[in-house]
């Protein structure tokens, strides 16, 4: 399984980015997957998770603001992230597993990383 995920960058405050997920050799057909950054000093968060039947889950952090979508056919979740702050600079993760889970935010119950993209918000 290899998952990539691309759409990292630097924006000013205010301003909106949308990640990119791909997922390939993952012959699952329930699955979740989901979103962390790591913030510097920081451990890995959870910020928004997406499940094959298209139910979501957001942190509280960045509910309102981030978006988190799923393409079946293209084994491809989006996090479209709205009125982003410094706070928000973080590598992002995207991550996958199959079946479900009783905490989709939890990085300990997903099996399959991707290497991350850095978002950088500063003015």
């Amino acid at each position: 399984v290899y998952i990539v995920e691309s759409g990292g960058g630097s924006v000013q405050p205010g301003g909106s980015l949308r990640l990119s997920c791909k997922m390939s050799g993952f012959g699952y057909g329930r699955y979740y997957m989901g979103w962390f950054r790591q913030r510097p000093g920081n451990g890995r968060e959870g910020i928004a998770a997406i499940t094959s039947d298209q139910t979501t889950y957001y942190s509280a952090s960045v509910k309102g603001r981030f978006t988190i979508s799923l393409d079946k056919v293209e084994k491809s979740s989006y996090l479209q992230m709205d009125n982003l702050s410094p706070e928000d600079t973080a590598l992002y993760f995207c991550a996958a597993s199959p079946e479900s889970t009783r905490d989709y935010l939890k990085q300990n119950f997903y099996a399959f990383w991707g290497q991350g993209t850095q978002v950088t918000v500063s003015s």
